[in-house]
């Protein structure tokens, strides 16, 4: 999953769990990791909402100061189907000692 970059370090930090994107189709499944900084990016859901349901909250959530802000951002492409992706961040520890 890609981030703009003013998300990128809030995601890491943890404080963004949450993306909303829209997309012809998924590109993301539960449980899936994706490559991000020095760790991954590891799906707990996806789901299809409406768009009506992205509230300021959940604005927010994502990492936004409103819906207005969230949506010129996710409208970049030729999706028209709303994603709520839930995810965590996971730091990429050295396990040969652990």
């Amino acid at each position: 999953m890609m981030f703009a970059k003013r998300l990128r370090e809030p995601v890491m930090r943890g404080e963004i769990t949450c993306s909303v994107r829209l997309w012809q189709a998924p590109h993301v499944k539960a449980g899936g990791r994706y490559p991000m900084g020095p760790g991954w990016i590891e799906v707990n859901s996806i789901r299809e909402i409406g768009i009506g349901d992205i509230t300021p909250e959940l604005a927010r959530r994502s990492g936004f100061e409103s819906v207005e802000d969230l949506l010129s951002v996710a409208r970049h492409g030729p999706g028209d189907h709303v994603y709520l992706v839930e995810f965590q961040y996971r730091e990429q520890r050295d396990t040969l000692f652990d």
